[in-house]
This record gives C-alpha cells, structure tokens and sequence, in this order.
C-alpha cells in the first residue's frame, strides 16, 4: 500500500506520526483545528495559527507556505515567507507556489521537525531514513526542493487517435465509434471536454454528445484503470432530470473518456457573465431549486454491488460531488423551458482513488476554493452531503451577488482566507434581497461550528417558506 508517514523528530510533539494512506489535505498551525495542531508556546511563537498546507496523495506530497511572516523551512531553506518591506502594489501579486517532497526530506515549524516518510509498498526502513535526513538537518539541500511544472498533451490529438481506432473497431472503444469532433466546449487541469457528433446511418444518425477526455497526471497501470473504472461505473446510476447523463466510460492508451448528454446551453459560469456579471433573483432562484433537486438524488440514490479494494462486495447509499460550482453546473432546454444539469459527479474523486491525478487538489492549476467550505481545506476527504448543499449556496451567492461568499484579495493565498475568512451577508452585497430569504442563504453558508444544512431536501424547504 501506498502510504506518506510524517514524524516529528524534534519538538514536543516527538515522536508522533501521521499516516496518510490516501488523498488528502493537512494544515498545520497553531490553530485547535489544524490537522497537526503545534504547541501555543514561545518554541512556536513564529508559527501562524494557520501556517502551512500538505496536499497529499500518496506516494505523492507537496507543502505550501501560506505567505506567513516567517516562512516555513524545508531541507534547511526557508519558503514561502512574506515581504513585509513590499509595498501594497508588489503584495497583491505575491505568489505562494507548492514545492515537492521525497522521502528522507524534512521541514521545521518553530522548535518542530518533520521527516517525511514514503512507502509505495511494505515498510521503508525508518531508522536508516531518519539518521540520513537528521545527519543533514543543517544543511541546504535546493534540489530537494522543487517548484511543481505541469506538462499536458494535447487533449484533441489524444482524442482524435481513439476516435480513429474506434472506427478501425478495436475493442473498447466501439461506444464511441462514428463519432467526429466538431468543437472544443471546454479545457480544464485534467482534460478537455468536445461536442462530437455521430453521422453513420443507423439510428442514432447526427445524434450529439458531449465527449470529455481525462489525462492522468501519472504513469498508469492496469490496476489504476481498474480502480478508475470501478469508482465512474456508480456515476451510471445518476438517472435524474437534473445530472448529466453518462452514457460510456472508457479507458485506452492511458486516456480516460467519458461520453454524456450535449447541454446546448453552456454553463452557469457562462451565463453569469452573459447577464453582465450577475443575473435576476427570479432565475437565480430557479436555477438553485433545480441544483437542490439534483443533489437530493445523487445523496440518497442506492448503490448496489460495489466492489471494493479487496474484490469484496457492498452497498451504499448517496454519491457526493465535492466539487460542485457554476463552471460544472451546465444548462440545456426541454420543449423550450430552461433546465439546469450537474455534470462532473464523482470524476474528480474517481481519478483521486485511481492514483491518477497526482497532486492537484490545492495546486496552481486545479483553481481555488471559492466554493469550498472550509471543512474541505482542513479535511479534503470530507465527503459528506452538506458540502454539496454549501457549495450550491454559495453559487446562488454569485449568482445574484457577482462576487464570491468570502472575499479574496491577490494579497492573500486564497486557500488561506478560506480558512480564516468568515463568509459575508449577502445583504451587504445585495441590499435588495428579501430579508428572510437572506437569512436562509446566509445560514446555508454558516461554518462554525458545523454546517448548517445537512441535506438538498433541508435547503429547499427553507427557501420554499420564504419564496
């Protein structure tokens, strides 16, 4: 299994460690609520309360300064710290960057030293990494550290050569045989998304679909395209007016391919800026009402036979999205009246389990927060239903506000004013909104102590008593 084990060699915490196993965030400070919570004491007076973010994904992590006043040392250099001498111009543009970590490298937070321990299959051997890595802890190590660079192929190359093998009928690539690209309708860190229509003579002639390409920021194996398959095979079952429909996931030469229904449309992104930045209370509620209807499903849709690591079977109930916002929110018309679709349930996630992403979660490339709780940041894994019924609030909070629910600022990592940034009334940015519908939304985005909404169905009848 594998497997990233932080210990802590120095420091009053010694000799604790932490095992991750699989994906997700740590942040590590001062605050009771960090992952990896550090003394209150003068040994950690120079320590933020929130200082630094790990974004894991075994074998895989990487570390990101939050821009703290006194940085964080990795492998003897220091990273991440902020100016304080920089005017207000240079601040805003202050780019807080992810650096890599191998095993053996270590990082110190005020008197506390961390070593970081990876395993890709039984156990490594501690002690040896520990007095290697300790031996050197004065010493300045750059090539340890390095600036995560992302190269990509081609999305439409890569599709264009399967299109041309399903027409030569190689097996598993027969769903989208007949198919040609006719546009490119979005690109993003994982892939590209293409309108591809079919145009041969049987009864699907010039029908229209959506083809969505993902390319693995790993190398891959027959066991990840497994894995892979396994997590997207449940996405099949979100049969609901308000979830895209996927008709045929596939896997060929290290390219994932998904095929779904063709919303005309565009995006709730799209349309925002269509309406000039915001757009009508009348719609923005509409479009919510219709996000909340298709949450409900996928939350509470039964899912037979799941087959697990081990090859077991089980079953559950609800699939979460974790990353719903109005880029994968898309539209479509249905005898001429507007219906809203979610797309994307259950990707991001799927290619998480599969090892196939690498570390992208908090990285330049994958976006930021803006419709996150910050229960996400303190726990990426944290999957549960209310993180969903957030995220559709604060897409109403753009909706008919323009702005975001926090507000962010170049001057700030913007993962960072998740955490420490309360959500604003939307009143103080949309005076005109009625006041009961206010305090609806407003308590939608509440965070402390817990989330507000634990259901789709708990929103929507909020908002049907005071609409």
């Amino acid at each position: 299994m594998k497997k990233v084990i932080l210990k802590i060699i120095q420091g009053g915490l010694s000799p604790k460690e932490f095992i991750f196993t699989e994906r997700t965030t740590c942040v590590i400070g001062r605050a009771l609520d960090c992952n990896v919570t550090l003394p209150d004491d003068q040994a950690h007076v120079t320590i933020s309360r929130y200082h630094c973010l790990l974004d894991i994904n075994p074998p895989d992590i990487c570390i990101r300064d939050f821009g703290s006043l006194n940085g964080t040392m990795v492998n003897g250099e220091k990273i991440g710290q902020r100016d304080i001498s920089s005017d207000i111009g240079k601040a805003k543009h202050l780019i807080y960057p992810e650096y890599d970590l191998k095993n053996s490298d270590y990082f110190q937070l005020g008197d506390s030293i961390f070593q970081v321990i990876i395993s890709s299959s039984g156990s490594p051997n501690s002690n040896e990494s520990l007095n290697s890595s300790y031996a050197s802890i004065n010493a300045l190590d750059k090539s340890a550290v390095s600036l995560q660079k992302s190269v990509f192929d081609d999305p439409l190359d890569k599709i264009n050569r399967l299109l041309e093998k399903a027409d030569d009928n190689v097996r598993g690539l027969l769903s989208i045989k007949g198919y040609h690209i006719i546009k490119e309708l979005g690109k993003g860190s994982m892939g590209a998304v293409y309108l591809a229509q079919k145009t041969d003579t049987d009864s699907q002639a010039n029908r229209q679909i959506a083809m969505k390409v993902m390319l693995p920021k790993v190398e891959t194996d027959a066991k990840s395209h497994r894995q892979f398959v396994r997590e997207t095979k449940n996405t099949k079952l979100l049969d609901h007016k308000n979830i895209v429909k996927v008709h045929d996931i596939g896997c060929y030469d290290d390219i994932f391919f998904f095929t779904t229904d063709y919303c005309e449309s565009g995006t709730v992104s799209q349309l925002i800026t269509r309406q000039g930045g915001k757009m009508s209370l009348h719609l923005a509620l509409k479009i919510l009402m219709q996000i909340l209807d298709g949450l409900e499903f996928a939350h509470t849709v039964k899912i037979p036979d799941i087959v697990l690591a081990d090859g077991k079977k089980s079953s559950a109930v609800g699939l979460v999205h974790r990353d719903l916002k109005p880029g994968n929110i898309l539209l479509t018309k249905v005898s001429g009246v507007l219906q809203v679709k979610i797309a994307d349930f259950g990707l991001a996630k799927a290619f998480d389990v599969a090892g196939l992403s690498g570390r992208t979660a908090t990285g330049i490339s994958a976006g930021t927060p803006f419709f996150m709780p910050r229960q996400q940041v303190i726990n990426f894994k944290f999957a549960k239903p209310e993180v969903d019924v957030w995220a559709a609030a604060a897409t109403f909070f753009k909706m008919v506000t323009g702005r975001y629910p926090r507000q962010y600022t170049r001057a700030s990592d913007p993962w960072l004013t998740t955490l420490k940034t309360p959500v604003t009334p939307i009143r103080e940015y949309e005076a005109s909104l009625p006041e009961a519908l206010a305090s609806v939304i407003d308590q939608a985005l509440t965070e402390d102590p817990e989330l507000f909404y634990k259901s789709a169905a708990d929103l929507k009848a909020a908002l049907s008593k005071v609409i």
